[in-house]
């Protein structure tokens, strides 16, 4: 072959391979699409039961108890993405002080799906300032992260925790899996420990429990919106809870003797 005709023939593997190229990052751009089109839909399948588990935790509220369990929170309270609304972390915690206590709970549910730290003060403190609760848990902030504004987080979470009785159970916020969220989760987790401080409010190691799930837990414990914790996701949120609120449950209740299977987060 004349020395001439390589420099051609190496413009000619040099377009295929640009082509290739080309061609390959056309079909990941449509794939993302097509990916976020799906999660988008799945979103708005979900949306769809944000009236069903809302009504469903109003219903519940009516119902008598020896104890009355508050919680504050946002859509995981309200168990977007589980199966059932009983089968939030607040349904799970709820039927484990019934196993622990051997007593009849009443839940009020004040959660709100999409609440932020500056709607749960706005709607659901000044109902929960009328209630006399003998179990509260607070898990909120999540969706404080997409727009961040540390100023405006803390002036909320410092309302919202000046109003708690001292046994009141505050998770931090849950790990966000993608660094840019992880370092606004971290401040925001700062703040809640710090604060929680102040007050002597016991925080709970949301964000500590669901890190240790990992890539797996990521895979198999959200609901398909790929936000939402499905039912396992949501075991994994009560679990985080578990060991304060059996040992708050034994300190300040009478509780049956129970085999060491029954008491929360054992299983």
């Amino acid at each position: 072959m004349p020395r001439s005709s390589r420099p051609s023939r190496w413009a000619s593997r040099l377009a295929v391979t640009a082509v290739g190229v080309v061609t390959a990052a056309a079909a990941s751009v449509i794939g993302w699409r097509r990916f976020q089109a799906r999660l988008t839909a799945n979103s708005l399948v979900l949306n769809e039961t944000l009236p069903i588990h809302s009504k469903w935790w109003r219903d519940h509220a009516k119902e008598k108890g020896d104890l009355l369990y508050v919680a504050i929170g946002d859509s995981a309270a309200q168990g977007i993405g589980a199966s059932a609304p009983n089968r939030s972390y607040v349904g799970v915690l709820a039927d484990e002080i019934r196993a622990v206590t051997g007593r009849t709970v009443r839940v009020v549910n004040l959660s709100v799906s999409g609440a932020t730290v500056e709607l749960a003060v706005r709607d659901q403190l000044p109902r929960f300032v009328k209630l006399r609760p003998d179990i509260v848990t607070v898990a909120i902030g999540a969706n404080d992260i997409a727009l961040w504004d540390p100023v405006l987080f803390e002036r909320g979470i410092r309302q919202i925790f000046a109003a708690l009785p001292p046994y009141a159970l505050v998770a931090d916020l849950p790990y966000f899996y993608f660094p840019r969220n992880e370092r606004k989760v971290a401040v925001a987790n700062r703040i809640v420990r710090s604060v929680a401080a102040e007050h002597g409010l016991t925080v709970v190691p949301l964000h500590a429990e669901t890190k240790h799930q990992g890539i797996r837990g990521m895979m198999t414990q959200f609901a398909i919106d790929l936000f939402h914790p499905n039912d396992h996701g949501y075991r994994v949120w009560a679990d985080a809870f578990a060991p304060s609120l059996a040992a708050q449950l034994v300190e300040r209740f009478e509780t049956p003797d129970v085999a060491p299977a029954d008491v929360v987060g054992a299983a």
